[in-house]
């Protein structure tokens, strides 16, 4: 007699939704310094999140301290919030991996451009759809700069940053290299 296998309770796509505390916690990430963090804070704060972490730094970078303080300070129960999915993950493996654990722990996620909740089964299907095309677009994106710096370079345009070295420059430079003894 064989006995049924029970689903596991942490599968990210289980019918039963994570124990909800209602409390929010939001994420919000700019990839630059320059840009401004401004317009996330606000969409979390009108959420109501009760409290906010935001990181300035790229989504390739690894070293996303806000991120790493924001998911030890998450507790059972409670629900991530982000401004969008790409302000949260790097790629399609990175976005399911996170929320993977978050459900794990028992942590709702949420995000707001996309209008999705994976505390529910729907919302959970519809996270695996949106990140799918975020990365879609993500990769369009990439191919299309490759392309334009590809045809770019082959009309003679050479990208980065105009030399400053001239030749007179170089020229006085020999022989104050060659006084020092020093070689590159």
């Amino acid at each position: 007699m064989s006995v049924p296998l029970e689903p596991d309770p942490f599968e990210l796509l289980t019918d039963e939704p994570a124990m909800r505390t209602e409390i929010l916690i939001g994420y919000a990430r700019v990839s630059t310094g320059g840009q401004k963090l401004d317009r996330q804070i606000d969409a979390l704060t009108a959420t109501g999140c009760r409290r906010i972490f935001a990181d300035k730094k790229s989504a390739k970078d690894d070293l996303r301290p806000e991120l790493k303080a924001c998911h030890a300070f998450l507790q059972r129960g409670d629900t991530l919030v982000v401004p969008a999915l790409d302000r949260y993950g790097r790629s399609l493996k990175d976005l399911v991996n996170m929320v993977g654990e978050l459900r794990q722990r028992e942590i709702g996620f949420s995000s707001l451009n996309e209008r999705l909740d994976t505390t529910t089964p729907g919302g959970r299907l519809v996270f695996h759809v949106f990140a799918a095309l975020a990365e879609f677009i993500r990769e369009l994106i990439v191919s299309g700069t490759r392309e334009g710096l590809d045809a770019a370079r082959a009309r003679g345009n050479v990208g980065g940053r105009p030399t400053v070295a001239t030749p007179e420059i170089i020229r006085a430079a020999i022989p104050a290299q060659a006084e020092t003894g020093s070689e590159r």
